[in-house]
């Protein structure tokens, strides 16, 4: 890890005593209110300018979107971007590639600077087994992006996995900031068996993010009372749920991170180079 300039220090300290979780949920306030039509026609107009956000193919025009939670997690309109070539592979959510590779075991994986394995990444010993020396590839989602994330392969949803942790924001600085990042902040995990074998997808929570929906199990909503997120929860599908390609899978009540591993010899990734910028339902790999 680089050494820290004194203000990146200052920075790193107060991140770590702010109260996260608890900055999340005002955030989160914040978000759901409505205002007046007009105010909040011209707060969405702002927040499109700032972060020249592309809405062409949202599922309402701006005005239908009744607050700026609403649009954030807005839907695209309906078969949009799914491609014709079912031996592709597509990504899983709108964003910029942070890095891709082979997930070693005993190796450090890199996602935008952080380092962390792939134990750690998903707290079970036995799907980091099964996905040791598999293809990973990490998204990084901004402000800018369309926030729900999608299957990339049709299949079985045959468990899931909460993971409490912390949410420090997941931008460039605070990564470089925080070792092992991805693997502190809280997490939930898609299992999912295929035609390329199992493969997970990691949605990684961040400050204002901490509300995750998983749209193919109701029960899953992590700021909802009752659904705990000061210990790992977890749960085996005794009836697996069938997917498709492209299908929605959840939603980022505001953005983070998606990590998505496959299982080894199963698929052959495209040349995805860092920091691109990618969206969801574009092809990343292909099967054999």
């Amino acid at each position: 890890m680089p050494s820290l300039s004194f203000h990146e220090r200052l920075a790193q300290s107060a991140w770590r005593l702010l109260p996260k979780r608890l900055l999340s949920q005002l955030i989160g306030w914040g978000a759901r209110r409505q205002l007046p039509g007009p105010l909040q026609r011209m707060v969405l107009r702002g927040y499109v300018r700032h972060y020249r956000l592309d809405s062409t193919d949202a599922e309402h025009p701006l005005a239908a979107y009744g607050s700026l939670q609403s649009f954030f997690t807005r839907r695209l309109a309906p078969g949009s971007r799914i491609p014709a070539d079912e031996g592709r592979v597509v990504a899983p959510s709108d964003g910029t590639i942070c890095h891709c590779g082979v997930a070693d075991a005993d190796e450090p994986i890199e996602a935008k600077g952080a380092l962390f394995t792939l134990p750690n990444l998903l707290a079970d010993a036995d799907l980091a087994h099964r996905l040791a020396g598999g293809p990973y590839v990490a998204i990084y989602l901004s402000p800018r992006d369309y926030h729900r994330v999608h299957f990339p392969l049709g299949g079985e949803v045959v468990a899931w996995m909460h993971i409490p942790g912390t949410l420090f924001p997941v931008g460039k600085r605070s990564v470089e900031r925080e070792p092992g990042l991805f693997a502190r902040n809280e997490r939930f995990v898609t299992v999912v068996d295929s035609a390329a074998g199992r493969y997970a997808v990691v949605m990684v929570a961040a400050v204002g993010v901490g509300h995750i929906t998983a749209s193919y199990d109701a029960e899953v909503a992590t700021h909802r009372p009752g659904f705990a997120t000061d210990r790992a929860r977890s749960k085996r599908f005794t009836d697996p749920v069938r997917v498709e390609r492209g299908q929605e899978l959840g939603i980022f009540n505001l953005g983070s991170t998606t990590i998505t591993l496959f299982e080894p010899g199963r698929i052959t990734m495209d040349a995805l180079a860092s920091d691109r910028q990618v969206r969801m339902g574009e092809p990343i790999a292909r099967l054999p």
